[in-house]
C-alpha cells in the first residue's frame, strides 16, 4: 500500500490544527478547529477556501487535440471557445462513468480535472484512446496547485489582489493573469452551488496564493467536509458515491452533458443511443427523512415496501437545511417529489421522500446547461 501523497499546504494545515484524513491517495484537511459547520456557513454566508490539489490535470496538446477529447469525452468540446469550461464525463463502451471531469479550452491546448481518486485509471482510459491521434498528452497533476474561493464574497476578496477583472468573467469561463503577483488560470467554477472562483497555479506557488486569500482573517480555510455538505445541498453528485462505473448520466440526471449528436463517435455512444431511446429504469434523487433525529448515511439499504432497491450514495445532516437529506436511485415510477420509501437505519426502517434538488438554490453566476 503506498503512502499516501501531500499537497504543496500540507504544513500549512497541520499548523494550522486541521483534522488529516486519507482521500483518494492524498492525506487532506477534513476539517479545521472551527469545524464543519462553521466552515460551511463561512462559504454559504461570506468566503472560504478550500486547498483542491489533490485534483487530477491532464494537458492535451498537437495538432488533434480538439478531435481527441472530442472522442475521449461526451459533451461538445466544439462548443468552447478558447477562455471557456464545461463539465463533462469520461465514459466506458456501456456508457457508465469512468470519470466526471472539466474540460478547459486555451488557445493552444485543452486540459481535463478528473478527481484524485480516479488519475491513474483516467490517465490509461485517455492514453487508450490515442489510436494515432497527433496529441501530446502530459499527466500535470503533481506540478498543478489548485484553490477554490467560494461564497458570495469570493469576488470581493480576489478583485483587489489581481489586475484581472474577476467581475468580468462570466460563470464557467476562465482568466489568466497573476494573483497576489503568481501567475495564475482563474476559472469562475466550484463546487459548492455559491459563487466562486478556482485558481490553477503552479504547486510551487501554491503556498503564497493561500497566504494571500486566508491571511489575517481574510477567508475562511475549509476542509473536505465543508465541501461535501455543501455540495450534498447543491445537488452535485460525487464519483464513487452517487455516480459510478455503474451509473450512466441518463440515470444521473447528466443528459445535457451528453451531446449524441456532436459528430464525434466518443466512447459510450452506442450504448447511451440505445438508453435514450429505450428510457432508464432508475434515476438519481433527492431525499430527506421524514423523523427528526434520524440521519441515513452512505451505504445504508434502501427499500420500497420490502425489496431494496439501492443504497444511500451520500446522505448527512447538512448545516443550512438542517435536517438529515441525501441521495440515492429509485425505479422512474417512484422517482419523483413525494414519493415514499424506507431507509434502514441501525435495524430500523426509517421513512423517507423524494424531494428535489437542488436542497439549497445555487447562485453561481448565471448558470447554464
Amino acid at each position: 500500500m503506498e503512502s499516501p501523497k501531500r499537497t504543496p499546504l500540507y504544513k500549512i494545515h497541520v499548523a494550522l490544527g486541521a483534522k488529516m484524513v486519507p482521500f483518494g491517495g492524498y492525506e487532506m484537511p477534513v476539517s479545521y478547529p472551527s469545524g464543519i459547520a462553521a466552515e460551511h456557513r463561512a462559504v454559504r454566508e461570506r468566503v472560504g477556501v478550500f486547498d483542491v490539489s489533490h485534483m487530477g490535470e491532464f494537458e492535451v496538446s498537437g495538432p488533434d487535440r480538439n478531435a481527441f477529447v472530442q472522442r475521449a469525452t461526451c459533451n461538445d468540446v466544439g462548443a468552447l471557445k478558447p477562455g471557456q469550461a464545461q463539465y463533462s464525463a469520461l465514459l466506458t463502451a456501456q456508457g457508465t462513468f469512468v470519470d466526471d471531469c472539466l474540460v478547459y479550452r486555451f488557445e493552444d491546448r485543452l486540459m481535463l480535472v478528473v478527481n484524485a481518486g480516479n488519475i491513474a485509471q483516467d490517465w490509461d482510459h485517455i492514453v487508450a484512446q490515442k489510436r494515432g491521434a497527433n496529441v501530446r498528452l502530459r499527466d500535470i497533476s503533481d506540478e498543478t496547485g489548485l484553490l477554490a474561493v467560494q461564497g458570495p464574497g469570493a469576488e470581493t476578496l480576489l478583485a483587489p489582489l489581481t489586475p484581472v477583472g474577476v467581475a468580468m468573467i462570466p460563470y464557467y469561463h476562465f482568466a489568466q493573469g497573476k494573483v497576489a503577483g503568481v501567475e495564475c488560470f482563474i476559472s469562475r467554477t466550484g463546487y459548492t452551488g455559491e459563487d466562486g472562483f478556482e485558481l490553477y497555479a503552479r504547486a510551487a506557488d501554491t503556498e503564497a496564493l493561500w497566504h494571500a486569500l486566508v491571511g489575517a482573517g481574510r477567508a475562511e480555510p475549509c476542509g473536505l467536509g465543508a465541501r461535501d455538505t455543501l455540495r450534498l445541498e447543491a445537488g452535485y453528485p460525487l464519483y464513487g458515491s452517487d455516480i459510478d462505473a455503474a451509473v450512466t448520466p441518463y440515470e444521473a440526471g447528466l443528459g445535457w452533458i451528453v451531446k449524441l449528436d456532436k459528430g464525434a463517435d466518443f466512447t459510450g455512444l452506442a450504448a447511451l443511443k440505445r438508453q435514450k431511446l429505450d428510457g432508464v429504469k432508475r434515476r438519481l434523487v433527492g431525499f430527506r427523512l421524514v423523523e427528526p433525529k434520524v440521519v441515513a448515511r452512505h451505504g445504508y439499504a434502501v427499500y420500497l415496501d420490502a425489496t431494496q432497491v439501492d443504497v444511500v450514495r451520500s446522505g448527512t445532516v447538512t448545516p443550512t437545511v438542517n435536517c438529515a437529506i441525501g441521495m440515492t436511485y429509485l425505479p422512474v415510477a417512484q422517482a419523483k417529489p413525494g414519493s415514499g420509501f424506507a431507509i434502514d437505519v441501525r435495524g430500523k426502517r426509517a421513512a423517507a421522500e423524494v424531494v428535489g434538488m437542488p436542497f439549497v438554490p445555487r447562485k453561481t453566476k448565471a448558470a447554464k446547461g
